[in-house]
């Protein structure tokens, strides 16, 4: 799932790339962890340094290729797996982990890939499988109920009209299975009152997307089992590319750096260190020249901390996006 958007169909542009090295450090060598190898941006950067390391995560088969490439290059220095980042618990790592990198966006090769079904100007089925998946976006809107379905939009795309496009999905889905060309169509229609800059059925996309790859699930697994692997001293670091992402990565980081304050009203309790450090206090964003280089970056939001304790792992963490993760659920019907 990499976030690397560029202006150009030749070009791979890693968003915020620079701020991502001056974090991580990988000029002093150490092994890292690319959770969304993608087109190999960050890990080709990575491992023009010397004694550096880089395994590579990325459930989309399509980055096979790119990866054996870089194997060539970085015989002993590379490895990849095609694999979910919420399963790198099942690496075996012998190495001490130096970072973690987690680009939550999609480069402009999947997009541009229009069997995906991503692009509104896909003629193809409406797919949006990134990989490992069990059902597809068409599954979705002709399978699931209204009630469903607007859950889906309004939760994870935040469509005001939620309920009048899921509605008008059951009711055209009588006529015939609804593809991409038919949904963005009756987006359209649905939103013909609401005057919008961008195309309308840009959330509903979005909010398909997250559903069918189950990313909040996959990246509240990702950061949890990422506290555990990163070594003392190690970084984690992610860049988000809508607002639901980094309100994950923003709430998570906060509760691994904050400290229990111990009250003198209460019995005695030992205060709870803190086992990470915040290292972005506030998100860091792209510069007015990568902007410009790159608009589709104009979204990304970098956050990073640092491991300076024993992390204990809270089960319970997530609770508050469990309104969130239960919706997700509702594709074991599927």
């Amino acid at each position: 799932m990499s976030a690397t958007i560029s202006p150009e169909k030749t070009l791979h542009y890693p968003v915020l790339l620079n701020d991502v090295i001056n974090i991580i450090t990988p000029q002093n060598g150490g092994t890292f962890i690319d959770c969304t190898f993608g087109q190999g941006g960050y890990s080709k950067k990575i491992l023009e340094f010397p004694n550096t390391k880089v395994i590579a995560v990325d459930r989309d088969k399509n980055s096979f290729q790119i990866a054996s490439d870089l194997k060539k290059s970085f015989k002993d220095r590379f490895s990849f797996h095609n694999i979910k980042f919420s399963q790198i618990k099942d690496l075996k790592i012998d190495d001490e982990i130096k970072g973690i990198v987690f680009d939550l966006g999609y480069s402009l090769s999947q997009i541009k890939d229009l069997s995906r079904g991503l692009s509104f100007d896909s003629k193809c089925e409406l797919n949006m499988k990134m990989g490992l998946n069990d059902f597809s976006a068409k599954d979705v809107i002709n399978k699931l109920d209204q009630k469903e379905l607007e859950q889906i939009f309004k939760y994870f795309g935040d469509e005001k009209n939620s309920k009048l496009i899921s509605k008008k999905i059951v009711f055209e889905r009588q006529k015939k299975n609804l593809d991409t060309q038919d949904l963005v169509h009756l987006v359209k229609r649905a939103k013909k009152k609401y005057y919008t800059k961008t195309n309308p059925a840009t959330k509903v996309f979005q909010a398909l997307r997250i559903f069918v790859n189950k990313e909040i699930n996959e990246l509240t697994k990702g950061l949890k089992e990422s506290a555990n692997i990163v070594s003392q001293n190690g970084i984690i670091l992610t860049v988000s590319f809508h607002s639901l992402e980094d309100k994950i990565c923003k709430f998570f980081f906060n509760h691994l750096t904050k400290q229990d304050k111990v009250s003198r009203y209460l019995p005695e309790k030992k205060s709870t260190k803190m086992s990470f450090s915040l290292i972005t206090k506030k998100p860091i964003v792209p510069s007015s020249r990568e902007l410009e280089i790159n608009p589709p970056s104009r979204s990304a939001k970098l956050r990073a901390i640092k491991k300076i304790g024993i992390y204990e792992n809270d089960k319970n963490v997530f609770l508050k996006f469990n309104n969130l993760l239960n919706i997700e659920k509702i594709s074991k019907k599927l």
